[in-house]
């Protein structure tokens, strides 16, 4: 008794032929290994997004606690000034292709404590590159997804011998489509906060 040939059984069909950039992009993208690092509320919500409601694992997220294992930072809350020469030398202890997430206002631009309180960082930028930002004071968990699917779409253009994109994505609010972008001021716009809180 034969067995009849059903749609993929055909040799040409089981045989995917793809170059070696494409499939190695394709890992990467699927598997983000972030780096466990909170330092304040957004901590809770990064948790949150760990957890079995969210479970981000299914997008390959896979939290790894030491920096030479990850290739994604998320700095999710306040950085003070001294803490910022440590999420430095944890961000050069990753390994290439390195990415960062900046998570909450705090990360972001200082938030709520950086009029008044001279320790607190405005901004992690200042100190390592950052790919996506996740505006919020905390940010939900359903945007950090957000912003890990845009870092996902960054992760699938980069090339091993080509060139990255130096200019941020900013996740838009609760009310705007998925994967949308905020709109940024003009460069030649006053002086302000840069729309960044």
């Amino acid at each position: 008794m034969t067995r009849r040939e059903g749609p993929g059984d055909a040799f040409d069909d089981r045989i995917h032929l793809t170059a070696v950039d494409e499939f190695l992009a394709w890992g990467k993208e699927h598997s983000l290994f972030y780096l466990l690092f909170a330092t304040a509320c957004c901590g809770i919500e990064l948790m949150q997004a760990g957890g079995p409601r969210y479970d981000v694992d299914r997008l390959g997220m896979i939290p790894r606690a030491t920096p030479r294992q990850a290739d994604l930072m998320i700095v999710a809350g306040t950085i003070t000034h001294k803490m910022a020469s440590r999420v430095r030398t944890l961000w050069e202890q990753m390994g290439e292709p390195r990415w960062v997430v900046s998570m909450g206002s705090c990360a972001n631009s200082g938030g709520p404590f950086s009029k008044w309180s001279y320790s607190v960082l405005n901004g992690i930028d200042k100190y390592v590159p950052v790919d996506v930002y996740v505006p919020g004071c905390p940010p939900r968990p359903e945007a950090l997804i957000d912003g890990v699917m845009a870092l996902r779409e960054r992760v699938r253009r980069y090339r091993t011998l080509g060139e990255r994109s130096t200019e941020p994505h900013v996740v838009a609010g609760h009310e705007a489509p998925f994967g949308a972008r905020c709109q940024l001021p003009p460069p030649d716009a006053p002086a302000g906060d840069g729309g960044r809180a």
